[in-house]
């Protein structure tokens, strides 16, 4: 009697302990065309989480997560959101890295009060969390980027009017993603005079002779590159077999990875993507590695990736949820697992300030956010990076923000319209 009591005693505190972690659903992929980014972007933010865990958790609440192939396929990007969403007494965040996944799941996810994040993607016009309590386009969006793209190639060519009379390609990856930035190309082309060439590649994007056929014989003054996974190198290369100078293409950061760069060889030198993170090494980077890997609990198989674009992102994913757990904490009672609707609020009420990022170690790794019920973006910066040959340096020394009073325009109309036709009523949740 007293060994089942005793059993009973310790499956009780077993329940206990599991009760007070806070479960995380990460949807990835670490196979297929897009694995690269998978890999790097979850182990990140995995490693982030195992530093948490070690330095004794979020006032002491460890986080615990679990992860669920789903290849970058949307249907099996939802069938492991459904899978997830119900485990370790319910999942309170999902992160799925998918435009095609967040759009299936997007309205699944109020009914499930369950939070997403869509770090430096997905559907732009989510920022207004008066319509869109639930989803988080974290740092910038799609439509953001574009106008900055637009502003800094305005700003190589002296200025906004200097754009008129240009030629744009607008060479995307054929899919949601590639088409998301197409209203602030359309309309920026339309204020400023540039000639938009949009030209689509079918994924996973092996073959581009047709293509950069259309792109020769267009003797285009820039191409943005809107590329992802393979697409990217061979973008790359047969640019540089067809003449065309690297300088003059600028990848979206999801064609900007050393893994994009490193399979392209020398065709790759000279030429220019966005990011959200600033190349370089951090205090958090080195700890990682001390308290981390050292300890043999890495998530990444090569230790070269460790503070690569890919493996830098996903750490600032991880930082990002793990101060919206902090803040909810502060809120909701320091030292308690919180709920998925406690989460977003979280997630509404960040302030990862300068001062914040020096205390993290990761201080200019990623531009402040600030998010509120009206931004759930919480920023709008980007930087220029160039690959050398070997590695990304940052040509814009400072963070670069394009027209956001287009951008906010847009973002108001857009998610209008998605509230009139779901018949949601916008207002700020509590």
């Amino acid at each position: 009697m007293k060994s089942i009591m005793l059993c009973a005693t310790l499956i009780g505190a077993f329940n206990q302990v599991q009760a007070a972690d806070q479960f995380l659903a990460l949807p990835s992929y670490r196979v297929g065309p897009y694995a690269a980014g998978g890999s790097g972007f979850y182990g990140g933010a995995i490693d982030y989480f195992n530093l948490v865990n070690a330095n004794g958790g979020v006032n002491g609440v460890k986080i615990l997560w679990e992860e669920c192939e789903t290849e970058y396929n949307p249907s099996r990007g939802i069938e492991c959101y459904e899978r997830l969403k119900t485990k370790n007494g319910g999942a309170t965040m999902v992160e799925p890295l998918s435009t095609g996944i967040a759009y299936g799941v997007l309205d699944r996810l109020v009914q499930d009060k369950i939070p997403m994040t869509t770090l430096g993607y997905g559907r732009s016009d989510a920022a207004n969390g008066k319509v869109f309590p639930y989803v988080f386009p974290l740092i910038t969006s799609y439509w953001n980027q574009a106008a900055a793209m637009i502003k800094y190639l305005a700003d190589k060519e002296g200025g906004y009017a200097k754009l008129k009379g240009k030629k744009i390609v607008h060479l995307y990856h054929d899919s949601a993603f590639g088409k998301e930035p197409l209203p602030v190309l359309e309309a920026q082309a339309k204020q400023y005079g540039f000639e938009l060439i949009k030209i689509a590649v079918a994924p996973p994007g092996s073959e581009q002779q047709s293509q950069w056929l259309q792109i020769r014989q267009a003797r285009p003054d820039h191409v943005i590159l809107w590329g992802w996974g393979v697409m990217n190198s061979v973008a790359i290369k047969t640019a540089q077999r067809n003449g065309f100078p690297r300088e003059k293409m600028l990848g979206v950061w999801w064609a900007g990875s050393e893994e994009d760069m490193i399979p392209s060889g020398e065709a790759a030198k000279g030429y220019t993507s966005m990011t959200f993170n600033t190349p370089g090494n951090y205090p958090l980077i080195d700890e990682i590695r001390k308290k981390v890997y050292a300890a043999g609990k890495g998530n990444l198989s090569d230790q070269a990736r460790i503070g690569s674009v890919y493996h830098m992102r996903g750490l600032t994913a991880g930082i990002l949820w793990v101060e919206a757990i902090r803040v909810a904490q502060d809120k909701f009672g320091k030292g308690k697992t919180m709920t998925g609707d406690q989460i977003r609020w979280g997630l509404e009420n960040l302030n990862v300030d300068e001062a914040r990022q020096k205390a993290l170690g990761a201080f200019g790794m990623f531009p402040t956010v600030k998010t509120s019920c009206d931004d759930h973006e919480g920023s709008g910066a980007v930087k220029v990076q160039q690959w050398d040959g070997k590695k990304w340096i940052a040509i814009t020394p400072n963070w670069v923000v394009g027209d956001k009073a287009l951008t906010r325009k847009l973002v108001e109309e857009s998610s209008a319209a998605y509230a009139a036709e779901k018949k949601i009523t916008p207002s700020c949740m509590k």
